[in-house]
């Protein structure tokens, strides 16, 4: 038996306060452009079928009850109550929460007390600046306060994240852009950008990476389908050049969900020492296939620099799936190892206990 008596998921989000219906329900399980075709559902996924079978028995049903019980049984237990149970019956003891989502999504206190855990909070670079936005007037003042926001951040918060993959891509220019260049592009963001409108500016993501890397902070970056749809463009082989840049500096970088791009990530990360591969969330979207995912990871990244996540966002289902999948992937594939021979039973142990919650209290400062 491969034991991991204790995970720190290193990225995940808040869960919805709202009751949910099946069709709102559905809407969480997977992130698509629109509702299942007619005639189809989202259940029928292996999100979907992994949910029917970790986390009925939770909430007091047998495993792979039909989507209307399990629904039925949740609003009946009140989404606080089932909120609760999902989320201690994970096995998460330290969650490190990206807060930069809009909705109705708990923050870092209330996950902590409903899954009985410790939390964290990680700063999302794009949501910051918007924020500074709103409130600067000028583009000097723009640039002096969103100085002054990631330092005031990076006294509380944890590390830091960039969806510079989802708003542009990740094929931008390694180099810190200059000063002139930076002013130029903030004019012009500014000036076009409606109230609450999104950053996707090339150069400002960029200036914005480069501030993250000053602060020392760790700074985790989206990549694959974690990061948008066009998976071409969040590829993270294409950070390659901004990783080498960044070499030596101090600040560690976390290449987020990967997949189907991950033995990328996990060659980047076997390959330059301030790089490290995120294993779980990839397993949540292939459900029963992830222990060979997994594998793949663990093909080409050093086991000091893999790390355990859920990518949970909106239901507390996904922070379960993420959680159980980890560890039964895990298992499947360290203990198999260790049947064939090529593992020692203490060596497996020793790994699995890195990857679920180790590297993480490392990267992160937890201890």
């Amino acid at each position: 038996m491969i034991e991991t008596p204790s995970l720190v998921d290193q990225y995940c989000h808040g869960v919805l306060r709202t009751e949910l219906g099946l069709g709102t329900f559905e809407a969480q399980l997977a992130r698509t452009e629109g509702p299942p075709a007619p005639g189809t559902t989202l259940f029928d996924t292996q999100t979907g079928f992994a949910v029917r079978r970790w986390c009925p028995p939770l909430l007091g049903l047998e495993p792979h009850c039909p989507p209307a019980r399990y629904l039925a049984r949740r609003r009946e237990l009140g989404v606080l109550e089932a909120g609760r149970r999902l989320l201690r019956g994970s096995g998460i003891t330290t969650y490190l929460v990206d807060t930069g989502v809009p909705g109705d999504l708990t923050g870092p206190d209330e996950i902590a007390s409903a899954g009985d855990a410790r939390a964290c909070e990680i700063v999302c670079l794009e949501l910051l600046a918007e924020q500074v936005a709103d409130t600067s007037g000028t583009v000097e003042s723009f640039l002096a306060n969103l100085a002054e926001a990631v330092h005031g951040a990076a006294a509380h918060a944890v590390a830091f994240t960039s969806v510079a993959g989802v708003r542009h891509g990740l094929a931008l220019a390694p180099e810190p852009p200059g000063p002139g260049e930076v002013r130029g592009a903030a004019g012009r963001w500014l000036a076009a950008r409606p109230v609450g409108g999104e950053l996707g500016d090339p150069v400002l993501l960029r200036h914005l990476l480069w501030i993250a890397v000053a602060s020392g902070l760790p700074l985790q970056l989206h990549a694959g389908l974690g990061a948008g749809l066009r998976t071409d463009r969040t590829d993270p082989v294409l950070l390659t050049d901004f990783v080498r840049a960044t070499a030596g500096l101090g600040t560690d970088l976390v290449l987020l969900h990967g997949y189907p791009h991950h033995r990328h990530a996990a060659h980047l990360a076997g390959v330059f020492p301030h790089v490290y591969a995120d294993s779980g969330a990839a397993l949540v979207r292939t459900g029963a296939r992830a222990a060979t995912v997994l594998a793949e990871i663990l093909e080409l990244a050093p086991f000091g620099k893999i790390l355990f996540s859920s990518g949970a966002r909106g239901l507390p289902e996904l922070h379960v799936v993420g959680a159980r999948l980890f560890r039964e992937a895990l298992a499947r594939v360290l203990g198999g190892w260790v049947a064939e021979g090529a593992w020692s039973l203490g060596d497996a142990q020793r790994v699995a206990g890195l990857v679920a919650a180790g590297n993480a209290r490392r990267v992160y400062g937890l201890e």
